[in-house]
């Protein structure tokens, strides 16, 4: 089947009404998932807290898997704002498949704007990738387009479970870009960042505001485009039966 348009999945004369679950690292990912048809979980970028959250996920009561948010780029092509829309997702010598099917119709709506659509693997990680040079050799050991904290996991459990899995992942943090560490340490258990941990920082290290800008501004124009694939993969008219 195909997940992510929001429709619900037929089988026979019967609709399954059951939500699709959303794996998100951040707040603001979860915010911008979060509606009909969608049961939506937030790892606060710790895999030890999202793997602990899937456990308690009964995967009958869900219809299949989309690890959603931004991810960090690997691929020196892409910018902050562009998509990357799975073909697998890669971890250490595991490989999974990612199954969204996107239509060249759908492609074409979602590269309307300013972002670039791409497809491409994803690579796992347990932490933060936050060194230009640890960006270049991740991408040449798995050729992956993009990493992140949570499609690993989310496809893991899909797999286990037997459930439908993709993955929509918006670059925040280009292959070009070391991320300041005082970006991952503002970042608070419930994915909110810290604006006193941030000031202390600057505080401490003038020198770090420009980076932690640059970061933001980045950041703020993944979400933008993060919004608008929510808008296309939900449908202008809401949830649409799927026929299978």
């Amino acid at each position: 089947m195909t997940l992510g348009t929001g429709d619900y999945f037929t089988a026979g004369n019967e609709i399954d009404l059951r939500p699709i679950l959303i794996v998100t690292g951040l707040v603001q990912e979860a915010r911008i998932a979060a509606g009909p048809g969608m049961a939506v979980i937030c790892s606060s970028s710790s895999p030890t807290q999202l793997r602990s959250l899937l456990t308690v996920v009964d995967p009958e009561t869900v219809r299949g898997v989309i690890s959603f948010g931004v991810a960090g780029g690997l691929d020196p092509s892409l910018r902050s704002g562009d998509v990357v829309v799975a073909t697998e997702v890669l971890a250490g010598d595991a490989r999974w498949a990612a199954g969204l099917a996107l239509g060249d119709d759908l492609i074409d709506k979602l590269t309307s704007g300013r972002r670039r659509v791409v497809r491409g693997s994803l690579a796992g990680a347990e932490e933060v990738v936050m060194r230009r040079s640890c960006k270049a050799a991740l991408h040449s050991e798995t050729g992956a387009a993009a990493v992140d904290m949570e499609s690993h996991i989310a496809a893991a459990y899909a797999a286990e479970a037997g459930l439908p899995f993709a993955a929509i992942r918006v670059i925040s943090d280009p292959a070009h870009r070391a991320l300041p560490a005082l970006a991952r340490a503002a970042i608070k258990p419930n994915g909110k960042i810290d604006v006193a941990t941030v000031l202390r920082g600057v505080a401490r290290n003038p020198t770090t505001l420009s980076a932690l800008v640059s970061t933001g501004i980045d950041f703020n124009r993944a979400l933008r485009s993060l919004r608008g694939c929510r808008d296309y993969l939900v449908g202008d008219e809401g949830l649409i039966p799927e026929t299978a």
